[in-house]
Parts: structure tokens; C-alpha cells; sequence
């Protein structure tokens, strides 16, 4: 028999966050945010890998004082692993909410990271949320959960990387007000360095030089430069006693590129600055 299992008291307190994450703010970003959450506006975070957009989003669940529920999406990413499941257990079976049926059920921010890396067939899922009707039909479950009046849906994807089979679609993008990130200004990246490592200014300038560098040779040998996250990767290393230029060659050089020649210049220019 189908027996509805209701949530647990308290199932939304897992994905609070308790304390206040480090974001160190690059524009105007966090005002247009609390604009957008105040309309219940669903919102795209687009910019490069590793440049802060998932911190940004815990930095305001956190100041806005709501749960943060996010799913790392994925190309084997189907509909019931976004929206709950049937499951079968000694007393028969059970549906099992999704991620994004939580969040829209308790009232919470769903946060989808890089969801055009899911199935193209998954986004349709989540039209329904992203206008007036905000609803999400079950339609395994024959219901129709209308969201809870605090919930927002927020997605991320990196434009720089979609092909034309995998970027998403104008029927969903235009459902979405849309901030742009990038990496941060020297001196704020600088900063984030230095603190998220526990390095030294000095050492973290030095970083940001190379990640810089490594930046002006995208397109040119480059898929992509080094990356903010990148850079404290390094910064962690050589706060544990690391060499620096060993610290710079695991996290910065060997896996941005596989290209002999490319890594050796690379490694010329970690030499250089350190």
C-alpha cells in the first residue's frame, strides 16, 4: 500500500546555516539579491568556476535567515532526483521528497549549481516554480505542492564552458533575473586569499599575480585560468609548510593543463614570481 510519510519536525533545519560564511562583496551583488529575494525573483548566478558564486549564495541564506538547500547538479541527473521518489520498505512503499521539493515545501533557497550540467529534459521541471504559479507538480505522486510564500529557486552555470548542446534554453533563461560574477579586483582577491588561506598579504599578492597571468592565457592554451578557489588551494599548502613554488605546481599549474609545453611555461612563471 502507499502510506504518505510526513516530514519530521524540524527536516529544514539540517540546511541552516548556523554561521556567518566569508564574502567579501565586489559590486553592488548583495543589494540587487535582497531586492530580488524581497520579489521572490528566481535568480541565475553566471560567471567561471571557483569565483565565489556558491559562497555568495550561503552568504545570503545566511543573512536573509533562510535554509540553503543546494544540489550539485550532473548529466545523470533525472527529474525524481530533483522532486522525490517512491521507495520501498518493509512496510510497503514510501515517497521520498527531492531537494527541491523540500525547499519549496518548508520555504527555503534551492540552489541548483551548474544546472545545465543536468538533463535538458530536468529544467522543464522547474518552470512551473519560476512564474506565477509557483507550484511543482509531483506527478508520480498526483499532487500539487504549492511553495511555501519564503521560497526562491536559484540556479548557476558558467557560461564560458556550455556548447551549443549544452547551454540552456531562452524558454528557461528568460525566467530569471541573472548577476554576473567574475573574479574579484586585486585587492579584494588579495584579501580573500590571505584570509581563507591564513597566509600573509604579501604571499597572497604573489598568488594572485600568477592566477592573473594564467588568466590572460585563456583561449590561448587556456580553457580557463587559475581560479580564486585555486589560489587558496596553493595558499593552503604553503600555510602547511609546503615550498611555494611545489604548492603553486599541484594546485595551479598541473590541473588547469595536461599540455607539456604549457605546463612548462607555467611552471616558469611560478618560478619567476617566487
Amino acid at each position: 500500500m502507499n502510506s504518505p510519510v510526513p516530514p519530521p519536525s524540524g527536516v529544514i533545519d539540517q540546511y541552516r546555516i548556523a554561521t556567518q560564511p566569508y564574502y567579501r562583496a565586489g559590486g553592488d551583488e548583495i543589494a540587487l539579491f535582497e531586492a530580488a529575494y524581497a520579489a521572490r525573483m528566481p535568480m541565475m548566478l553566471k560567471g567561471p568556476t571557483g569565483c565565489g558564486k556558491t559562497r555568495f549564495i550561503e552568504f545570503m541564506a545566511w543573512k536573509l535567515g533562510k535554509p540553503l538547500v543546494t544540489l550539485a547538479c550532473n548529466e545523470d541527473m533525472t527529474a525524481s532526483d530533483l522532486v522525490g521518489r517512491f521507495l520501498l520498505d518493509a512496510e510497503g512503499t514510501r515517497w521520498q521528497d527531492g531537494p527541491l521539493t523540500i525547499a519549496a515545501r518548508h520555504g527555503a533557497i534551492c540552489y541548483l549549481d551548474e544546472v545545465v550540467e543536468a538533463r535538458q529534459d530536468t529544467a522543464v521541471v522547474i518552470h512551473p516554480l519560476t512564474d506565477a504559479r509557483r507550484a511543482l507538480p509531483l506527478e508520480k505522486k498526483n499532487e500539487l505542492v504549492t511553495a511555501h510564500p519564503d521560497f526562491q529557486l536559484v540556479i548557476s552555470y558558467n557560461p564560458g564552458y556550455q556548447s551549443i548542446l549544452k547551454d540552456l534554453k531562452q524558454s528557461t533563461k528568460q525566467r530569471f533575473g541573472a548577476l554576473d560574477f567574475h573574479y574579484p579586483p586585486r585587492a579584494i582577491e588579495i584579501e580573500i586569499v590571505a584570509h581563507e588561506a591564513r597566509i600573509p598579504d604579501a604571499t597572497a599578492a604573489t598568488l594572485v599575480s600568477i592566477g592573473e597571468k594564467t588568466r590572460h592565457l585563456k583561449g590561448h592554451g587556456l580553457e580557463e585560468g587559475a581560479s580564486t578557489r585555486m589560489l587558496i588551494h596553493a595558499g593552503l599548502l604553503i600555510a602547511q609548510g609546503v615550498d611555494p613554488v611545489a604548492a603553486c605546481r599541484v594546485t595551479l599549474v598541473r590541473p588547469i593543463t595536461d599540455d607539456v609545453d604549457m605546463r612548462d611555461a607555467l611552471d616558469g612563471v611560478v618560478t619567476a614570481f617566487f
